[in-house]
């Protein structure tokens, strides 16, 4: 039966507006956390082990960061080479499988199941791909013959204890740009991201030998280092161009080294003492991508302590909050130093939770990421509780990004509510489909008193998965008399509140 409903709709201009605001918790703030497959760091727990038995440990995961209203998680999907999903380019991870090249047992899209159950639970997916790290180790033996270091061994470069594909290879950037190309075009993904590997860090007494290839593609005049960069440059500015032309809504992101430059080799570098940098040491440049609009957003690792001397978190992120443009910015924390460090600050209770609260004070900043999953759930159950009750205590948005600009969506019409015994089914007419991603459901209780929108207020996020409808418990709204409902986009762009009185 058709359940009987005065409806009516606010057009506030303010009143969902998904803007870092003053009060305690804010509506838009990005709670994400890596989860590391590469030698099964967090995922799966064991490799080869039954899918099923995989898929409980990833739920695991899942639920124990939601608990926490965490709102993003970035899995890595592309470890050495390889590929936690099926791939014409990129041979089957033997971190998922127990053998390379092996696919897993289960009639299952392993990546499309995962990228489902986060959305499901209200988190962005973003695909966390390595691109030019081709092998873990040297232990050619353990690699499938379908992987590159047997189909291009050309591409290849050792250096220290393991192989790298060579940046500077046009054919190299152009798989890498494959790759991407591949996942975007068939997951259902939210964003692209990359980690801080791009040249290899530094070992002493160790050539990376790309001398062949500098002299063959590189400028007159380009100094080796300038010439390195600039592959790095064409890879990220040629992903994001396959990204957007696939889909505008993906957002790229990287997470480069922490430190760009020590201000000892350039006065425009953060006051910092660190043995490596990300523009020196990887010649990799975020300033010019966020300069240049190639990325939606950075994810710096600042994964030392407040006051580190020699790399302190409170100057990096300053520094970071200070030269970024263009581009969100969050910050990388290292929960995995939490009470397993020798910097004795770790051992301090509050010192990840200071991070936090430093991150949301500066305006700049609109996030952070967790480093690793698994750190938090092994331990540590007072700073969880405390970042939970404190700082994580009501659900927010993901922001959207500065670079994505999407026409406004025509807000849903309300087409009728069926009255079912323990739900409500909620039918919209909605003018774009596929385009909704989530709708959010408040309580209110004075619809003429915006904003409605609180992240307090929320009672329900729905994923909406292409339909047109959704169904809503019963027991949610019981003794509600008003509430106002929401459609957020593929965008990050939420809608203006419907708001239903119940009868």
């Amino acid at each position: 039966m058709l359940k009987k409903v005065g409806v009516f709709i606010l057009l506030l201009l303010s009143s969902c507006s998904l803007i870092k605001h003053n009060g305690t918790i804010p509506k838009t703030e990005f709670r994400a956390v890596w989860i590391a497959t590469v030698v099964n760091i967090d995922w799966p727990q064991r490799a080869g082990d039954p899918w099923e038995k995989q898929k409980e440990e990833y739920l695991d995961i899942l639920n124990f960061y939601k608990a926490l209203n965490f709102n993003a998680v970035v899995l890595q999907i592309r470890t050495a080479g390889d590929a936690f999903y099926k791939s014409n380019l990129s041979p089957w991870s033997r971190f998922l499988s127990g053998e390379e090249g092996l696919a897993p047992e289960t009639d299952q899209d392993p990546l499309k199941w995962m990228i489902r159950e986060a959305h499901i639970r209200g988190f962005e997916f973003h695909a966390w791909l390595n691109p030019y790290r081709a092998t873990f180790n040297l232990n050619t033996d353990v690699l499938s013959e379908s992987h590159d270091y047997f189909k291009h061994p050309d591409w290849m470069i050792k250096y220290g204890k393991k192989y790298y594909y060579n940046p500077g290879l046009p054919e190299v950037q152009k798989h890498m740009v494959s790759v991407i190309d591949e996942v975007v075009t068939q997951y259902d993904i939210d964003a692209i991201h990359f980690d801080d590997y791009f040249y290899p860090y530094t070992i002493k007494d160790e050539i990376f030998n790309d001398t062949l290839s500098y002299a063959s593609y590189a400028q007159t005049n380009q100094s080796l280092q300038d010439w390195r960069r600039s592959n790095i440059d064409s890879l990220v500015k040629q992903a994001n161009q396959v990204i957007k032309e696939q889909k505008p809504w993906v957002q790229f992101g990287i997470s480069p080294f922490g430190v760009w430059k020590n201000i000892a080799t350039d006065p425009k570098g953060s006051d910092t003492k660190a043995g490596q940098t990300t523009y020196e040491d990887l010649f990799a440049d975020p300033l010019l991508w966020m300069e240049k609009r190639w990325i939606d957003y950075l994810v710096p690792q600042i994964y030392w302590s407040l006051k580190l001397p020699v790399a302190s978190h409170r100057i990096l992120m300053d520094w970071w909050a200070e030269n970024h443009k263009n581009s969100n910015l969050y910050i990388g924390n290292g929960a995995y130093k939490v009470r397993n460090n020798s910097d004795q600050a770790w051992n301090k209770m509050k010192e990840l939770p200071k991070q936090l609260q430093l991150a949301r004070k500066t305006e700049a900043v609109q996030g952070n990421v967790f480093f690793s999953a698994r750190s938090l759930m092994n331990g540590n159950v007072d700073v969880v509780k405390y970042i939970k009750n404190k700082l994580y205590s009501y659900p927010s948005f993901t922001p959207a990004s500065p670079l994505i600009i999407n026409e406004d969506q025509p807000l849903p019409e309300l087409d009728f509510i069926l009255d079912k015994d323990n739900y409500l089914k909620f039918t919209f007419k909605f003018a774009s489909k596929g385009i909704i991603r989530y709708a959010t459901i408040y309580n209110i209780k004075n619809p003429k008193k915006p904003p409605l929108c609180k992240p307090k207020n929320i009672i329900g996020q729905i994923f909406m998965d292409d339909n047109n409808f959704f169904n809503l418990g019963k027991g949610l709204i019981d003794q509600r008399k008003k509430i106002a409902i929401t459609f957020t986009d593929k965008f990050r762009k939420e809608s203006e509140p419907i708001v239903i009185h119940l009868n």
